[in-house]
């Protein structure tokens, strides 16, 4: 599940060292459109008179504005640093993080979570992955709960840091999961599990696939809105 869901994805990789392109083509647009993704990935939409060699050649045309627009996603993505006193959000809700020293022992605390840190200065590459701990303790068996309720079979289950997407699924069964996931309200991590799991029979986002999704998720489009409000505060 990308942060901003397409109507048609295709990727085609380009000269290295790019990461790569998503071409989307949908009725709506009615002229071609660069975006370039927190990821650096190039999503170029094709309207639907438009083609992908005509794409290539708008791409081509347009490498100054790319480059520079990369620069500016690189720049907005330097990571915060949390510190004694940051606040980050845990099961949707705000928690502070404590930072203490007890003799030679640095812990920081968030929530009811303990973890041991060595750079006082930035805890949040500790806390991070406590966060992913937490993600395989609690999305994992979950989503096997939900697959085997709904008859559905899951080949592999991993927990990611990505960077543009909460979820994916392969054609082969295999799911990934966002870490950043438990810092959701769980009714919002629990839709996103159900997202998932509907593209073992579904790999598109097409009307089938949308009515698989309310009928096992009905309040669903609550979770889109917070998704498309607060999602991004998690990076």
């Amino acid at each position: 599940m990308q942060l901003d869901l397409p109507f048609l994805r295709s990727s085609r990789p380009i000269a290295q060292p790019d990461p790569g392109v998503e071409f989307i083509r949908t009725r709506r647009a009615r002229r071609y459109i660069l975006r370039v993704k927190p990821d650096g990935t190039i999503r170029l939409t094709i309207p639907r008179s438009g083609s992908r060699s005509e794409a290539i050649g708008f791409m081509q045309r347009h490498v100054a504005w790319i480059a520079k627009e990369r620069a500016r996603v690189r720049r907005d993505q330097a990571p915060v640093r949390w510190t004694d006193g940051s606040t980050i959000l845990l099961d949707g809700e705000v928690t502070t993080i404590a930072v203490r020293r007890t003799g030679e022992s640095v812990t920081a605390t968030y929530g009811t979570r303990v973890v041991r840190v060595k750079d006082v200065s930035d805890v949040r590459p500790c806390i991070e992955r406590d966060l992913r701990d937490l993600a395989r303790e609690r999305l994992v068996p979950r989503l096997r709960a939900l697959a085997a309720g709904l008859d559905l079979t899951v080949t592999r289950v991993t927990i990611r840091n990505q960077r543009s997407r909460w979820g994916s699924c392969s054609r082969a069964g295999a799911i990934a999961l966002n870490f950043r996931l438990v810092q959701m309200p769980p009714s919002v991590w629990e839709y996103v599990l159900v997202h998932e799991l509907m593209h073992l029979t579904q790999q598109n986002h097409g009307p089938r696939f949308w009515t698989l999704v309310k009928r096992a998720c009905p309040s669903f489009q609550e979770s889109e809105r917070w998704l498309r409000t607060t999602g991004r505060s998690l990076f």
